[in-house]
């Protein structure tokens, strides 16, 4: 009886076997998001607006510094000293200022980006639950090989899963 069953396991069908597998294009998806195509303008917007503060901060030390240069020779000690404590603190200020818009940048990065990229990680577990996926794979990951015959590409359904979530 148990050779029975062995043998009848082993000529099934591998199809019996089979598990799905998917994979999706994570950015290209996140690309026709209108909400991410906003929201990546209002985080470049205002990293440009962060630079080009620093650059003005940066132009007005320079000048400093080279009004200083020219004019060090006839300054007395106490002016020179000043004027170099001066240009210490503009730096350190500039430093500062530099790190802080990098932390503000990245938090606005994520309040604005994180929410849209939970709405996609849900779509795409909605997609793999009602295709029965046991694994949907992100290709922009960096994956070096998908087998396009063992596993789908569900890009579109999951565009389509975040359209009906509007």
């Amino acid at each position: 009886m148990k050779k029975l069953i062995l043998m009848l396991m082993l000529f099934m069908p591998m199809a019996t076997f089979a598990q799905k597998f998917g994979h999706v294009n994570a950015q290209e998806v996140m690309a026709s998001m209108p909400e991410f195509i906003k929201a990546r303008g209002e985080v470049e917007a205002q990293a440009k607006q962060y630079d080009n503060d620093l650059k003005a901060m940066q132009e007005e030390m320079q000048r400093k510094y080279e009004d200083y240069e020219k004019n060090k020779s006839t300054m007395n000690e106490t002016k020179r000293k000043e004027t170099e404590d001066s240009l210490s603190q503009m730096y350190q200020k500039i430093q500062q200022s530099a790190q802080d818009n990098q932390q503000a940048l990245g938090k606005l990065q994520q309040d604005k980006i994180g929410p849209i990229t939970n709405k996609l990680v849900e779509a795409i577990k909605a997609v793999g639950k009602a295709g029965g996926y046991v694994y949907i794979m992100d290709t922009t990951s960096g994956i070096p090989y998908i087998s396009e015959t063992l596993s789908k590409d569900v890009t579109a359904e999951v565009k389509a899963e975040l359209n009906k979530t509007k």
